[in-house]
């Protein structure tokens, strides 16, 4: 095959690229080195786009479209058409994962053709452009002020939990204070601790923006600290990873009667779907079902959302910018939680009755 219309195989390229992230030849835009949790993204991406060309028997080739006639061009660009058809149906259809999750993944794929275009100056086109990335808004799941002040004062409760339960209760209540990502609490060290004339602060640089972080920390979450301060040599909370943490937190919200039946739906190709309990015999969900790492952070936004502090300091504490789409979709939560609050003074307010004194 002459070089004009050379074919290349599509996967071995992927792991070449994979690696030269690995090794730091392929950079972001502003020149930082790849985080490990996009790499550990692309390996995964790569893993399914494996396993989808074994089981639908298709296969993934690149071809260079120099000197393509108008009959070729239009082949390869229905050759392209029909890829991300099969691909995102195979996402959809057969892995029954939801738009959120196609579209990161068709991100991390158009970044990989814009380092063969950009990078490897292979003139395979430009239809990896028209690959739409779909996206929806999750409903937030959050525990609310009071719940939280159930789980961290309710002594008596907290009797009854296993070892293992009490200090996921622990974590669960340290994050809903702090407002950092779940690899940030599981990363703070002793020496993110910092006392000032009796008081006390958290301070880290967030491993998915390099952005810093300072919260001071309330009386309980110093409590907590303290529990764990002669077990662990270096970390001050008990570690786990992400998946015992979500199984065990479901756990702890059941056992502390978090259990009313709750609506909640995501999006397939723009078109809601109801989330269903597979695990129980109705298949209705519960909020205990719903709650997952994510929570804590999310808890911890709305909270000081919904108690008065400021959208400017709440967005220093937990990180966001400015102009964050996601931020303000915590501030419409709480501003929903701020009119009940208000509902409630006005019902009193027209059952009070003039009095003449």
């Amino acid at each position: 095959m002459t070089e004009k219309f050379k074919e290349h195989s599509f996967l071995p390229l992927f792991r070449k690229f994979i690696e030269e992230i690995k090794k730091g030849k392929h950079l972001q835009k502003n020149g930082k080195k790849i985080k490990p949790a996009s790499i550990r993204n692309y390996q995964y991406l790569h893993l399914l786009l494996t396993k989808f060309c074994n089981e639908k028997n298709f296969t993934i080739r690149l071809k260079n479209v120099n000197g393509f006639d108008e009959k070729q061009f239009a082949d390869e660009k229905k050759y392209w058409k029909d890829f991300y058809i099969a691909f995102t149906n195979y996402l959809y259809d057969d892995l029954n994962h939801h738009d959120n999750y196609v579209g990161r993944m068709i991100k991390l794929l158009r970044s990989f053709f814009n380092y063969l275009v950009n990078e490897k100056g292979l003139n395979v086109g430009a239809f990896h452009k028209k690959f739409y990335a779909p996206s929806e808004d999750v409903d937030i799941v959050v525990v609310s002020p009071e719940r939280l002040n159930y789980l961290i004062f309710n002594t008596e409760l907290e009797k009854q939990l296993s070892p293992d339960l009490k200090k996921v209760k622990d974590v669960f209540v340290f994050g809903c204070a702090v407002a950092l990502r779940f690899s940030d609490l599981m990363a703070l060290k002793k020496s993110n601790l910092e006392s000032i004339n009796n008081r006390h602060y958290i301070k880290i640089q967030s491993k998915k923006t390099q952005t810093y972080t300072c919260v001071k920390l309330p009386g309980f979450a110093m409590k907590i600290i303290d529990t764990y301060r002669t077990e662990y040599k270096d970390k001050l909370l008990p570690e786990f990873n992400k998946a015992f943490m979500n199984k065990k937190i479901k756990v702890l919200m059941k056992l502390y009667g978090f259990i009313e039946p709750i609506e909640r739906s995501r999006q397939k190709r723009g078109v809601p779907c109801k989330v269903y309990n597979y695990k129980s015999k109705d298949r209705t969900l519960r909020f205990c079902d719903a709650v997952t790492t994510h929570t804590m952070r999310r808890s911890a936004i709305t909270t000081m959302l919904s108690l008065g502090m400021k959208e400017q300091m709440v967005r220093q504490i937990s990180g966001h910018a400015a102009n964050s789409k996601e931020f303000y979709r915590y501030v419409s939560y709480a501003q929903t939680y701020l009119d009940t609050e208000i509902d409630m003074v006005h019902e009193r307010l027209n059952n009070k009755k003039l009095e003449f004194v």
